[in-house]
């Protein structure tokens, strides 16, 4: 039985003869703002693993909780607001966490455009973990998920709690989109749900490395180089296609909302002891120290973080799966990736600009308050 906030309680159900821990997934996020969170809630309200799902924001949760309330699933709903520590209360208990937070992507914007704004929105909301739930799993989505998620590492150790186990960047849209693209060219969709990419390195641009050559279904014989380049061009910037197509009015939230309930949902079921859970996920390479060098031997640099095909287990990462035999092109792909990545986990020292991100935060809302109080009087 699982608990989902969407940021929760969490205790334990009686199960036949045996108990089962109950599952308190916590999911914080500007649901406003990004647009993740409320499809994010939807399809964890609609997982049958989960028995209670809270959601933390600060406009509206009380209302979408309600809404999402009347669905006949498992799921107990409710919803917290800033006011009456509100983020404490959500997230007692709690043992997984998603942090969808931050602004969207405009036309334009990069990925890194956004860590200006999101970083400080991220540190505040992994201050808050590490304080009330620090043994929880957490799961970051906010971008620029490739400094995001060491920046959710630093907090942590800074309270002490550190554990490279437990602290996960979601890359899942890559593989997502990788194995939908697959399928278009194959002029069949039906085998989408079958066909599985390994993505590698990180989730941003150029650090997007697919192993097409991996597929589980493999690509036409004769497939053109040009034709792969342009694929691994349309997986690595896959969301500038959504921005575009959306006119500015959003980034690819719903596709977002299904790689973050999908990653959950394994990550429930490992909490739950199931066996043989692997996704792809961005992880802090001593989170398994064995694997984790092999992996960095393998990619012949020191990085502290990388996105592989991870196995999952009770208490997090379990192994760090190695990439494998790479194609010529793969290696050079690899290869591109490696500095940027390297650039982007750095990035978590810009303590300034994180600064300047609260304070832009902070000004949105405010901006946000008095157009909403000019309607109002309208």
């Amino acid at each position: 039985m699982v608990k989902v906030v969407v940021l929760g309680a969490a205790g334990e159900l009686q199960h036949a003869t045996r108990w089962i821990p109950l599952v308190v997934i916590c999911v914080l996020t500007i649901l406003r703002a990004g647009g993740i969170g409320q499809p994010l809630a939807l399809l964890l309200k609609a997982n049958p693993l989960v028995t209670e799902l809270g959601l933390y924001d600060i406009v509206n949760t009380p209302g979408v909780a309600a809404d999402l309330s009347h669905i006949a699933t498992p799921a107990k709903v409710v919803g917290y607001l800033p006011p009456d520590e509100g983020l404490k209360k959500v997230l007692t208990g709690a043992n997984v966490v998603v942090i969808p937070a931050g602004i969207p992507r405009k036309p334009g914007m990069t990925r890194d455009d956004l860590f200006k704004i999101n970083a400080g929105i991220v540190r505040d909301l992994a201050t808050g973990i590490a304080i009330t739930a620090p043994k929880a799993f957490v799961l970051v989505i906010s971008n620029p998920v490739n400094s995001t998620v060491p920046i959710v590492a630093e907090v942590f150790k800074k309270h002490g709690v550190f554990d490279p186990k437990k602290i996960f960047g979601v890359t899942t849209l890559d593989v997502v989109r990788a194995s939908t693209f697959v399928s278009e060219i194959l002029g069949d969709l039906g085998k989408a749900p079958s066909i599985s990419v390994p993505v590698v390195g990180g989730h941003s641009g150029v650090t997007i490395v697919p192993l097409l050559s991996q597929s589980t279904v493999p690509l036409p014989s004769g497939f053109a180089k040009s034709d792969l380049e342009a694929l691994v061009n349309r997986i690595q910037y896959g969301g500038d296609e959504v921005v575009k197509a959306k006119d500015g009015a959003g980034s690819a939230t719903l596709s977002m909302a299904y790689a973050g309930a999908e990653f959950a949902a394994k990550v429930i079921k490992a909490i739950k002891g199931e066996k043989g859970i692997v996704a792809p996920t961005f992880v802090n390479l001593a989170s398994d120290k064995a694997s984790g060098d092999a992996l960095k031997k393998e990619i012949g640099q020191d990085l502290e973080y990388f996105s592989a095909p991870v196995e999952l287990g009770p208490e997090g990462v379990v192994f760090i799966n190695p990439l494998g035999k790479l194609t010529d092109y793969e290696k050079t792909l690899v290869e591109a990736a490696l500095p940027e990545l390297a650039a982007s986990i750095e990035k978590l020292g810009l303590i300034p600009i994180i600064f300047i991100g609260c304070i832009l935060h902070w000004l949105f809302q405010v901006v946000d308050e008095e157009i909403q109080a000019i309607n109002e009087t309208l």
